[in-house]
């Protein structure tokens, strides 16, 4: 649970600074923070994706998972349970509600928190975590300085977001041999890589829609098995 009690206490820190410290910052200033955040991330998930052993299985893996992914269009149901909490818990006037279902929607429904959360589960590696912290807390000092306090309480939903997704990972590790989980985390260690991508905004990658792709290894090393 380190990696999700992390996230949440970055994003209250920052979210409270970015409220009683910062009353706003620069555009340029923020989206080149944006930019130096997605390299770190894209070199971070690069890392973790060369340490996979089957670099077939790895590539299997992702069109197998992208195929899935983009005829559930995970993406797209994300987007739309994002829509709909919006409208469920958002109270249009109130600069504290605008300002707690943004950031909440943005911090839990990205593919981050969920591949962070296995890894954190079935490994115990948070660096992913961390560093979605590390971006979470930069969104949060801007979102703190323009929309308020209500961010700071964004940090609840995302630690019991995060945490269930990491006990439930762990819960079913015994079950999972350390060829399956390495490799399991090759493919998540590589879609991270994506989301780094996608901060630099040269052409978005619907990372969503290759979630599935993180299940393919346990399926194929499991049958061989």
């Amino acid at each position: 649970m380190l990696g999700p009690v992390v996230n949440g206490l970055v994003i209250i820190i920052c979210a409270l600074a970015g409220c009683f410290i910062i009353r706003g910052i620069p555009e340029r200033f923020a989206e080149l923070i944006k930019k130096a955040i997605g390299l770190s991330i894209m070199y971070m998930g690069m890392k973790g994706a060369l340490e996979n052993q089957r670099v077939l299985l790895l590539v299997m893996s992702m069109v197998v998972g992208a195929i899935a992914g983009e005829y559930i269009n995970l993406d797209k149901r994300m987007n739309q349970f994002g829509t709909w909490a919006e409208g469920k818990l958002g109270m249009k006037g109130g600069s504290f509600s605008k300002g707690f279902v943004s950031a909440s929607i943005l911090f839990c429904t990205g593919s981050m928190a969920i591949v962070g959360s296995m890894q954190s589960g079935l490994t115990g590696n948070h660096e992913t975590l961390f560093a979605k912290s590390i971006l979470d807390g930069s969104i949060s000092l801007i979102f703190g300085a323009s929309m308020g306090i209500g961010v700071a309480f964004s940090a609840l939903p995302v630690f019991i977001y995060q945490g269930c997704i990491s006990l439930a990972a762990r819960a079913i590790k015994d079950y999972l041999s350390p060829d399956i989980i390495r490799e399991m985390s090759a493919v998540g260690s590589l879609l991270v890589a994506a989301i780094g991508y996608n901060f630099l905004g040269v052409k978005e990658i619907r990372v969503a829609n290759l979630i599935p792709a993180i299940f393919i290894p346990w399926l194929y090393i499991g049958i061989l098995g």
